[in-house]
């Protein structure tokens, strides 16, 4: 995958770079939300906040798993979208470094 617009690259890198500062504060929340406390002293009260803690952290379909596999599927879509945009700034030198020899050889023709 790549762009042929440098613009248009850039900014779906600028977007990325926003979701993946938004999936990144997320993931703090989510840290926060781990310690899960106040349902009384009852057994069951315990294994209540065990699942919870489950589904919070250290499963592979935990929130915070998710959102950190999240994170690096855009931290990937950034890299392709820099890859487009660095094809696109070559491509651009290698044209304008054609086009000023065109011109030094028809210059030098006159």
């Amino acid at each position: 995958l790549s762009l042929d617009d440098a613009a248009a690259a850039q900014a779906c890198r600028d977007a990325c770079d926003e979701f993946a500062q938004a999936y990144a504060d997320l993931l703090v929340a989510a840290q926060r939300a781990q310690r899960v406390s106040g349902f009384g002293d009852f057994k069951i009260a315990d294994e209540l906040a065990d699942l919870f803690h489950k589904q919070a952290t250290g499963e592979p379909d935990s929130i915070d798993q998710v959102i950190l596999d999240t994170i690096a599927v855009v931290k990937d879509m950034r890299e392709i979208m820099q890859l487009s945009i660095d094809r696109l700034t070559e491509q651009d030198s290698l044209n304008a470094g054609q086009v000023s020899s065109a011109a030094v050889d028809l210059g030098s023709l006159s």
